[in-house]
C-alpha cells in the first residue's frame, strides 16, 4: 500500500512539473494523453488540472 502512495505522489510531483509525461506513465497512449497535450500547448493550469483528475481518478 505504501508503495501506491508513494508513486501516485511521484506523479502528482510530474503532473505538476511536466504534465503529459505523468498522464502517459498512468494512462499511457491515448485519448487522455492527447488530451492533456492539447491543453499544455494551449493553457497552462488547465493542463495541470487535468493531469491531477487523471492521476487522482
Amino acid at each position: 500500500m505504501a508503495k501506491s502512495k508513494s508513486a501516485d505522489l511521484l506523479l502528482i510531483i510530474l503532473a505538476i512539473l511536466i504534465r503529459f509525461v505523468a498522464v502517459f506513465l498512468k494512462k499511457g497512449v491515448g485519448k487522455d494523453l492527447l488530451i492533456n497535450i492539447i491543453l499544455c500547448i494551449f493553457f497552462y493550469v488547465p493542463g495541470i488540472i487535468h493531469a491531477l483528475w487523471v492521476i487522482l481518478k
